[in-house]
């Protein structure tokens, strides 16, 4: 078993406890323990059947939690899980992703209709029969609707964290083999889409077949859903990702690579420009029209240069005005992982988070960051054990003292601080004057007018101490669609205040997307990077990040957290 499928096990009996209202701390401790699996390097497998093996080292993972894995892995369920499904049905946790639907909705409409799919759910609200339960009515159900058909558009997607996890293990598989001289994804997992359909493996050298027999025989393949001379097709994991492998000859794996990377209007482009100038385009090369004979399909690069164009990053072949660029030889000079200097969104184990302050600074000195911000949660989310103005003014103080020490990078003290409803911080101004760097964020209220919220965020900015705005439509990917409000008049007003917008590293949110992005450098507004983590595993997520803003065609000189040390200081007006 993969960790990811433990960890799943644990989350999914946290929701199902969770519908059926049973204590928060044991609820608490199955998600904590699924967080510590999931971000494990190690395959908790090979620990259980290690006899010196010991999960209990792991933090978040008890006695209790021990003994439920290694049920897991002997049976492939454990008793409380099988008595929670006894009583609710497994269809019931799909319940969960709907917007609108919390667990005791959940149980209440289970406990009244016997329904427990999105079908049935759907049925309920058509015929007006949800507005019938308690705290329930007609505004409940419309968005009820809404959501369900949300999230049947989201259904059959992937995370990008998930798609690079899933390519890089299969890449790793393949290349054991002999005679494999270059294999690349493509696709829109290429291109750092936030989320993908599915995964476009390509692959060269004289082990090709040998290859393919192989692709096909790999351990998490569910389901061989073709097996030809130069590609196959299979599903992946209870997932069921489809994963397709190309075997293609050197000649025409550029052409490939690029017709494969998409997308589909970006190549339609290219296409036209070929045939003006005499040629053609397809996946095996480019071609000359007349007499058939081929002009470039080796490298990607040989592609575009004989098209007269630069080369164009995959994340900004959207057919967004990039093709004019390339030709002009214009082309944004954009932002890559070894431009960023410091991370600035991070929690610890004084709120939510899994690591220590020195653990966070460690990694990510690591990693060869210069500086660091600390955030925690403020009090308002009194279920990560927020800080309240007394020990908001205490860690800033433990942060110098940290400073003092010479950690190797700079730490800076922050706070996460929650942006109330009416757009008031959640920490009074005298205890945010201690600190170097606030994050003010939404995490409650979310389904206020779009006006609203709008005034809301406005009001934030106007606070003299933010210094950045955290994920800033709150969507979580696959799960929860972002709030409307006004962006450009929030980003315009962002620009004007000179308070940065984050492009929120988490693969869960990866908040704001390119289109946003976009826009808000088009009125000046700046950026910062920032993971969000929780975990020292998670600081290279910063990559994730990254992606988007490349696909918002930003460059080093628009992200805040590309300056040196000294300089940043003068970004953020410190002294």
């Amino acid at each position: 078993m993969e960790n990811r499928e433990f960890a799943q096990m644990l989350a999914e009996t946290a929701d199902l406890m969770e519908i059926a209202s049973e204590d928060g701390f044991r609820i608490r401790s199955y998600r904590n323990g699924a967080s510590a699996i999931e971000g494990h390097p190690e395959r908790i497998e090979d620990i259980l059947n290690d006899p010196a093996g010991d999960v209990t080292r792991i933090s978040g993972i008890g006695k209790g939690l021990s003994s439920v894995l290694k049920e897991i892995l002997r049976r492939g369920s454990f008793e409380r899980r099988d008595q929670l499904l006894e009583r609710y049905p497994p269809t019931a946790l799909e319940l969960l992703k709907i917007q609108g639907l919390g667990p005791k909705s959940i149980a209440l409409i289970w406990e009244h209709f016997r329904v427990s799919t999105i079908d049935g759910l759907e049925q309920l609200c058509r015929d007006h029969k949800l507005r019938t339960l308690p705290r329930m009515g007609g505004k409940v159900e419309e968005r009820v609707l809404r959501s369900i058909a949300q999230y049947r558009q989201r259904a059959g997607r992937f995370l990008l964290s998930f798609a690079e996890q899933t390519a890089r293990q299969i890449m790793a598989y393949l290349k054991e083999g002999e005679g494999i001289e270059r294999i690349l994804p493509a696709g829109s997992y290429r291109r750092g889409k936030e989320t993908v359909g599915d995964l476009d493996l390509l692959l060269t050298g004289p082990g090709a077949p040998g290859a393919l027999d192989r692709f096909v025989k790999y351990p998490a393949v569910t389901e061989v859903l073709g097996h030809g001379q130069n590609k196959a097709s299979v599903r992946v994991g209870t997932e069921g990702l489809q994963v397709d492998l190309r075997a293609l000859a050197e000649e025409h794996f550029g052409a490939a690579l690029q017709y494969f990377t998409g997308s589909k209007e970006h190549n339609i482009q290219l296409r036209n420009r070929a045939l003006k100038m005499g040629m053609t385009l397809n996946e095996y090369g480019l071609f000359r029209l007349e007499g058939n004979t081929q002009v470039a399909g080796a490298t990607e690069e040989g592609i575009y240069e004989a098209l007269d164009l630069e080369w164009v990053p995959p994340e900004m072949r959207e057919n967004q005005g990039e093709i004019d660029l390339a030709a002009a030889r214009s082309l944004p000079k954009l932002v890559s992982p070894g431009d960023m200097r410091g991370d600035l969104h991070m929690h610890t184990t004084e709120t939510d988070g899994r690591g220590s302050l020195e653990e966070m600074a460690e990694a990510a000195r690591a990693l060869g960051y210069e500086y660091i911000a600390i955030t925690d949660h403020s009090k308002a989310l009194a279920m990560a054990n927020g800080l309240d103005e007394k020990r908001v003014v205490e860690f800033a103080a433990r942060v110098r003292e940290v400073n003092a020490r010479g950690p190797g990078l700079h730490v800076f003290a922050g706070l996460e601080c929650d942006i109330r409803r009416e757009g008031e911080m959640d920490i009074e101004d005298s205890a945010l004057a201690e600190l170097d760097f606030v994050v003010a964020s939404v995490h409650s209220y979310m389904n206020l007018e779009p006006a609203e919220m709008t005034d809301r965020l406005l009001r934030a900015i106007e606070n003299r101490h933010v210094r950045a705005l955290g994920h800033l439509t709150g969507r979580q990917l696959l799960h929860r669609d972002g709030y409307p409000f006004d962006f450009e008049k929030v980003a315009k007003a962002a620009a004007r205040r000179g308070v940065l917008l984050e492009i929120n590293a988490s693969p869960e949110r990866l908040d704001i997307h390119a289109p946003m992005i976009r826009l808000a450098k088009s009125h000046g507004a700046r950026f910062v990077i920032s993971t969000d983590s929780h975990h020292p595993k998670s600081l290279p997520n910063m990559r994730f990040g990254v992606a988007m803003a490349r696909r918002g065609w930003l460059g080093p000189g628009d992200i805040v957290n590309t300056l040196p040390l000294v300089k940043f200081r003068e970004e953020i007006r410190l002294k």
